[in-house]
C-alpha cells in the first residue's frame, strides 16, 4: 500500500468523490453494499460510471434519480472477481450517507466502503466472494485498526437492504477467521 492508501495490485480509477476524515481518525469498521446498474442487471460501465461522476443518468430510465449524485465506495468487486479502487483508503469515501454504528453517526468517516456487484436477489459468486476474503486480508494489514464489520442495511436499517438475504454472513466471518482475522460483526 502506498502512502495515500491505495493497495498495489488492483485496478485504480481515482474517483472524485472524497474527502478527507476528521483528524486523528483510522477507519475501524468495513461496510459491506451491494450496487448493480440497472438494478439487477450486471456487467458493463454504469457503476464505475457513478463512482465516477460520468454517468450519463438519460441512458437509462432507472438511472434519473442518480442525476447530480455524488457517490464512491473505496472498493467495488465485480462478479468476475476483479476487484477496483476508486479512493485512497486514508480518505473518506461516500458511500454510508445518513449512518449509525453503535452510536456513532456519520460511518464514513471512520469506516472502509466494498460494494458487491450484485442485487438482494441473487447469490454472490464464488469469485466474488474469494475476492472478498483476499481483500480483507489485505486491509487488516494495510488498516490493523479495523476491527468490526457491518453490511448497509446494519448501519442505516429501515434505509438500506443491502449486501441483502444472499450474503452469508457465517460463513464469511468463519473463512476471516480462518485467514486469522478476528474482525466482529454486532448485529448478529
Amino acid at each position: 500500500m502506498n502512502r495515500d492508501g491505495w493497495i498495489d495490485g488492483l485496478i485504480h480509477r481515482h474517483s472524485p468523490h472524497f474527502d478527507a476524515r476528521p483528524e486523528g481518525t483510522a477507519p475501524d469498521l468495513l461496510v459491506i453494499h451491494n450496487i448493480s446498474l440497472p438494478a439487477g442487471v450486471y456487467g458493463g460501465e454504469a457503476i464505475e460510471e457513478l463512482f465516477m461522476g460520468t454517468l450519463d443518468c438519460s441512458s437509462h430510465p432507472s438511472f434519473a434519480d442518480l442525476s447530480g449524485l455524488r457517490v464512491s465506495s473505496h472498493f467495488l468487486i465485480r462478479r468476475c472477481g476483479e476487484v477496483i479502487q476508486f479512493v485512497g483508503l486514508n480518505h473518506r469515501a461516500w458511500h454510508a450517507g445518513v449512518s449509525n454504528f453503535q452510536g456513532r453517526e456519520g460511518c464514513n468517516d471512520f469506516s472502509v466502503g466494498v460494494e458487491l456487484e450484485g442485487s438482494d436477489h441473487d447469490a454472490f459468486t464464488t469469485s466474488q466472494l474469494d475476492a472478498l476474503a483476499d481483500l480483507c486480508v489485505r486491509l487488516s494489514k494495510a488498516c490493523p485498526t479495523i476491527t468490526s464489520v457491518a453490511g448497509h442495511s446494519d448501519i442505516a436499517p429501515g434505509r438500506k437492504t443491502d449486501p441483502g438475504p444472499c450474503f452469508d454472513w457465517v460463513a464469511m466471518l468463519a473463512l476471516l477467521r480462518q485467514q486469522g482475522i478476528q474482525w466482529v460483526r454486532p448485529f448478529q
